[in-house]
């Protein structure tokens, strides 16, 4: 603790990163930022910007850098992501800042920052185009977390031989995501033909009865494949669970 508080008197540690180091969380006028969150389960915090303020969550991302030198906020409109961007300039002119506008994320590394790197590949795979938002979300997840990260989009069982077409490159994969909307089909389908761990991902699309992720969350859940199931729309969950995989794939594989 004195080497921490010495430092702080230096000036060589902010007051916020001293905190993070005390507390494993930092204090801002946005609320607290868990800065040990990686460290402890292996999942980046997020700020999820949804319900802040775009001054609140530029705050949050602020002290994320300052404390962790990464930054990844979820949900952010351009409003929000705007107001990183004029937070961080002022901060961190220096910060790698990287803005998904389908996922709706905004991603931040220090220029320190070191990465964390996987040998383990994560697939997203979509039912169609109106299931990329989510699927996006959860591919920067795994992607910050280490994996690589492969795309496979619009492989939908309304042209099932789409998707036989991408299966070698399925089949290759470590984890896979696989996001659908409607009835939910594909993530079904898909267990039936690999041997990878798959998270299905139900996605707000379709309309009518069972509309809004409803039929889709309900089939997958149904699925008489076996599959792991996120909520409506979670993307965050699903790339989380799949970087958790990849990384207990990349450790088997680093031992001798």
């Amino acid at each position: 603790m004195r080497d921490i508080l010495d430092a702080v008197a230096t000036g060589e540690v902010s007051p916020a990163e001293a905190e993070a180091e005390l507390r494993g969380y930092a204090r801002s006028g946005a609320g607290r930022f868990d800065a040990a969150r990686e460290a402890r389960t292996g999942i980046p915090e997020a700020i999820l910007s949804e319900g802040k303020t775009p001054e609140e969550t530029a705050e949050m991302t602020v002290t994320a850098v300052e404390t962790t030198g990464s930054a990844l906020v979820t949900r952010a409109d351009d409003e929000a992501a705007a107001a990183c961007r004029q937070r961080l300039a002022e901060e961190f002119p220096d910060a790698d800042i990287e803005r998904d506008g389908r996922a709706h994320t905004l991603v931040v590394h220090a220029p320190s920052y070191e990465p964390p790197a996987l040998d383990a590949t994560v697939t997203v795979v979509t039912a169609g185009t109106s299931d990329v938002a989510a699927a996006s979300e959860a591919a920067v997840v795994a992607d910050e977390m280490g994996a690589t990260v492969e795309f496979i989009d619009d492989v939908g069982v309304a042209g099932i031989a789409r998707l036989f077409d991408r299966l070698d490159e399925i089949r290759a994969a470590d984890a896979l995501v696989v996001a659908a909307g409607r009835e939910g089909a594909l993530p079904t389908v898909t267990a039936g033909l690999v041997d990878v761990p798959l998270i299905g991902l139900p996605v707000s699309t379709g309309y009518g009865h069972g509309g809004d992720g409803e039929a889709a969350l309900s089939g997958m859940i149904q699925s008489c494949t076996p599959i792991t199931v996120v909520n409506i729309d979670a993307g965050f969950t699903a790339g989380a669970q799949a970087g958790l995989i990849a990384r207990s794939v990349s450790a088997a594989r680093a031992e001798p």
